[in-house]
C-alpha cells in the first residue's frame, strides 16, 4: 500500500511531473495527487504522494521538510487520516432556510 505524505507550501504552478521528479530522487513513488482549485484550475499549493516503502517516505521527509524549493519552504510529513466533516447546517440540509 505504501505511506501517504502531505506536501505543502508548494508553488501554485506545480505539476504532477515536477513533484514526481523531486520525490523520486528519494525512493519509488506510487501515486501523486496535486490538489487543484475548482474555480481557477491551478494548484492550491499542496499535494499528497504515496511512497512505495516507509523507508522512502522517511527519506523524503528528512530531505525535503523545510527545504526551500522555488522560493518556498516545503512542509512534508506523513498525511493524517481525513477527518469526518459534519453534515453542515441542519436547516439547509433539509432544504429549509433559517430566515
Amino acid at each position: 500500500m505504501g505511506t501517504k505524505l502531505y506536501v505543502g507550501n508548494l508553488p501554485f504552478d506545480i505539476t504532477e511531473g515536477d513533484l514526481r521528479n523531486m520525490l523520486s530522487e528519494h525512493g519509488p513513488v506510487n501515486e501523486i495527487a496535486v490538489i487543484m482549485d475548482k474555480m481557477t484550475g491551478r494548484a492550491r499549493g499542496f499535494a499528497f504522494a504515496t511512497m512505495n516503502t516507509p523507508e522512502a517516505a522517511n527519506a523524503v521527509i528528512l530531505a525535503l521538510n523545510g527545504k526551500d524549493w522555488k522560493g518556498r519552504a516545503l512542509t512534508v510529513n506523513e498525511a493524517r487520516p481525513r477527518e469526518e466533516r459534519s453534515g453542515g447546517d441542519h436547516y439547509r440540509s433539509e432544504g429549509r432556510s433559517r430566515y
